[in-house]
């Protein structure tokens, strides 16, 4: 912040007088003034910088300058050939980059975060990027703090501010301290004042510090590795074709730009556009699938997941609960739970979670116990909120304070275990009993009965309070247990459908829940999932790490499990060579979610949850996401086939160039001819992210592996050079070509054979059964027919090509045709080999 900027928190005292919140001006204007609530800018380099870039590599760097050398010698036209290609293979990388990073900009926004802020005195939701000094925020438990903050109201408000200060316990917030961009509210609710937003926040001062970038996925350490050895091929390619080019006496410069132009054909500089291309691609067909990604590289994980960690509400069950039951501790239906429950639900102001949601929909439209209600009981409008003990996961209850004249009554509702640990008591009709042990045992049995039913039990309990200002959970003690409310979470329709569709394409659902075994089991046995093995957060707790990795491969649910139970689940699935998904959203869940491979979590969810998530589900359920994981399959799998070509067809090219370089008198091919070569070659592939991917393909997880690439080049290259070498034999024994019509020759065959064999590397199984896309196939057969007709076209003389004899069209097509015959027996070959060749370790390198 320059000193000439005022400091955001004197906008409090200058600017913002209005207790009520800002208004739409006040805000645009302080927006304008402050900037954005971003603590790292998001600065996109212009064109012209990243064009810059790329002409700066060093590859590229070499050919322009050993170009201007040439053109300042007097070779004007081969330099402004070659400078050409140069600028137009870059501009349509960076054409097709930025078109995929603004399409995977505009998925991101979907799922941007967003803060509850008072403007025109209402409560709205606005992108929590535009939340500007001033602001007054709403918080609660769930949420991220949009930026620091004085607390202005609180009501056991406890905060995490791990990411700040380390500290791993949660921090009660009083009225007048303060809340920092980067923390989470866990517990209880408050209203703040925005002191500060962006890089001037606490926060924003050290953010480009701690900013770390997230570990990278298999498939990003393989890219790393590939282009790793790449590096060296280029490296050895270009000292060793320069060093016999010039012995040969072909000229120093023009070897050079030889091997430099070599170097950049070996060098698949279009794979991050192709990458990038394919994933958005990808993650565009995701998003209509209801699947947002907020990091392309996790699409790659997304394909290999093979085990789905995930809670059973909401993704195997509707979430929408329903009042089912409500008795008493005599197991008689009664009202007097039901009522209890509604109050402390309707004056609630915390996380409203399925539970109050069913609880509302009963108590306010089912006419008939609304009119039950109002006839045995006081209205509901009699009664008034004083106060409110919010939820928290360690007291897993809630308890409001609500009034009806001078009588004052804290309403609590839970699970069972934890409320009756703070009662005495027990209602049996009128009368009140102490709740002894032969009580809680008869109270434990219809507890198990209810869950035996597959019900969601919520225990309710109460007790007159002397009236006063606020309430704390100290309060929360002596209750009169009323009964309990058993609430039915339907399974939903297609959820059986989609377990076992999820089965078939090699994922399995391991159920993660707090609810009771018998619930889980209930529920999982509705939808298909195995209930023999099961686990529950007791018997973890006493398990070593060594004795839960054996235990989890067979368990499908676990049961009544604490947060950091779900990620030891997962660390012991990691570590049994599994690829694991985690599916919250819930408050707690987050460090879950980093520790998965791949974090998925809901629109709905906590702030916290969507954060941490990798992928974002637009809807319940998991339909969605077993088509996103065959649609990340199909984008793997495309990036797979560019993979492909490059080490097979046009390595095996570049090793014949480099080979014929050693034994030919002249340069085997011109350096504006390889670089043109190259270019018409990408061209070709630009529209692999349309093709269309077999069916066996998104069966299963894909896994990055680099050995099968290595075996492609080692399997496959060589029938490449076998063909160019062929090719040498006719062009120089048959048609007794000289050294244009060697080039021209060569040229040709060698683009068409290594751009056609995409249509039988494309598949795994018969081409013939598998059709490419229509834009594949046209870009491929275009760039072939550009090869053949340029040698007749006023432009040869320039690129030195002579027009073909009639023969060797025919000799083209024989040897298209066989080679791609030939390279289809080498592939079945291939993976004839490696599926009876054993994998080798858990999880690939």
């Amino acid at each position: 912040m320059t000193s000439g900027e005022a400091a955001p928190a004197l906008v409090l005292v200058e600017e913002v007088l209005d207790e009520h919140g800002l208004s739409s001006s006040e805000a645009a204007r302080l927006l304008a003034k402050y900037g954005r609530n971003e603590v790292v800018e998001h600065r996109r380099h212009s064109l012209a910088a990243q064009l810059l870039r790329r002409l700066a590599s060093p590859l590229v760097a070499i050919l322009v300058v050993a170009s201007i050398i040439s053109g300042a010698l007097g070779d004007l036209s081969d330099a402004a050939i070659v400078m050409a290609i140069v600028l137009v293979s870059i501009v349509v990388e960076l054409f097709q980059t930025e078109r995929s990073q603004h399409a995977a900009e505009a998925l991101r926004a979907h799922v941007a975060q967003t803060a509850m802020v008072l403007r025109d005195d209402a409560w709205r939701e606005v992108p929590r990027a535009e939340v500007v000094p001033g602001d007054l925020v709403q918080l609660s438990a769930g949420d991220l703090v949009p930026a620091d903050a004085s607390v202005v109201t609180a009501n056991d408000v406890h905060v995490n501010e791990a990411a700040m200060t380390g500290e791993s316990l949660p921090v009660e917030k009083h009225v007048g301290e303060h809340v920092l961009l980067g923390s989470s509210v866990v517990s209880g609710t408050a209203t703040a004042r925005v002191v500060a937003t962006g890089r001037a926040t606490e926060f924003g001062g050290i953010a480009e510090v701690l900013q770390r970038r997230r570990p990278a996925s298999e498939f990003e350490h393989g890219v790393a590795r590939f282009g790793l050895f790449i590096l060296q091929v280029v490296v050895f390619m270009v000292l060793f074709v320069f060093v016999v080019s010039a012995a040969r006496h072909h000229g120093t410069l023009e070897s050079l730009m030889f091997a430099v132009a070599l170097a950049v054909g070996l060098t698949p500089e279009f794979l991050p556009m192709i990458a990038t291309v394919t994933l958005t691609r990808g993650a565009v067909q995701m998003a209509h699938a209801h699947v947002i990604v907020k990091d392309l590289a996790a699409i790659q994980n997304f394909g290999s997941m093979d085990i789905l960690c995930s809670d059973k509400t909401g993704t195997l069950t509707t979430g929408e609960m329903k009042v089912e039951e409500y008795v008493d501790s005599q197991n008689q239906t009664s009202e007097r739970p039901l009522l209890l429950a509604y109050i402390n639900s309707y004056f609630e102001s915390g996380v409203e979670n399925p539970v109050d949601a069913a609880l509302r929909r009963h108590g306010k439209l089912d006419p008939i116990d609304a009119a039950v209600l109002r006839h045995e009981h006081p209205d509901i409008s009699g009664f008034r909120k004083v106060d409110e003990i919010p939820f928290d996961f360690e007291r897993r209850r809630v308890s409001v304070v609500a009034a009806r004249g001078e009588t004052a009554l804290l309403i609590s509702k839970g699970a069972p275990e934890s409320l009756l640990a703070v009662c005495t008591h027990v209602e049996a009709g009128d009368a009140r009993l102490a709740l002894d042990d032969e009580a809680r045992r008869r109270i434990d049995a219809l507890h198990d009965a209810m869950c035996r039913r597959g019900l969601r039990v919520v225990a309710v309990a109460s007790r007159r309070v002397s009236p006063r200002g606020t309430y704390t959970k100290l309060d929360e003690h002596d209750l009169v247990f009323s009964g309990f409310l058993g609430l039915a979470d339907p399974v939903r329709d297609d959820a059986r459908e989609v377990v076992d569709q999820l089965r078939r394409d090699g994922v399995e659902i391991k159920v993660l829940t707090g609810d009771s075994p018998t619930v889980a089991r209930h529920i999982c046995a509705k939808v298909g999932i195995a209930t023999d093995e099961l686990l529950t957060g007791t018997e973890i707790a006493s398990m070593s790490d060594p004795a839960l990795a054996q235990r989890v491969e067979r368990t499908t649910i676990f049961a009544r499990v604490a947060p950091a139970q779900k990620t030891r689940i997962m660390l012991a699935l990691k570590t049994r060579g599994h690829v694991v998904g985690f599916l919250g959203d819930g408050i707690n869940d987050a460090p879950s979610l980093h520790s998965a491979d791949i974090g998925i979590s809901v629109s709905s969810a906590t702030d916290v949850a969507r954060e941490a998530a990798e992928i974002v589900l637009l809807e319940p359920g998991l339909r969605a996401l077993g088509n996103g994981v065959r649609a990340g399959r199909a984008a793997f799998g495309n990036i797979m086939k560019y993979l492909l070509m490059g080490t097979s067809s046009n390595f095996g090219n570049m090793f014949s160039m480099a080979g014929a370089a050693a034994f030919l008198p002249f340069l085997p091919m011109l350096p504006k001819q390889v670089l043109l070569n190259n270019f018409l070659y990408d061209l070709a592939q630009i529209t692999i992210p349309t093709d269309r991917v077999d069916e066996a393909l998104v069966q299963k997880p894909r896994r990055w592996d680099i050995s099968l690439i290595r075996k492609f080049m080692i399997w496959v290259g060589p029938v490449s050079s076998l063909y160019d070498f062929l090719t040498f034999y006719v062009m120089l024994k048959v048609f007794e070509a000289g050294p244009a019509l060697f080039h021209t020759g060569w040229f040709v065959e060698s683009l068409a054979t290594q751009t056609a064999v995409i249509f039988v590397i494309r598949t795994s199984g018969n081409p013939l059964r598998s059709r490419p896309s229509r834009p594949l196939v046209a870009t491929t057969l275009a760039a072939i027919t550009v090869a053949c007709l340029l040698p007749f076209t006023p432009f040869a003389h320039w690129l030195g090509f002579v027009p073909l004899p009639p023969a060797y069209f025919a000799f083209l097509g024989g040897a298209v045709l066989t080679y791609l015959a030939l390279v289809e027996v080498v592939k079945r070959l291939l993976f004839r080999a490696t599926a009876r060749s054993p994998r080798r370790g858990s999880r690939p390198r």
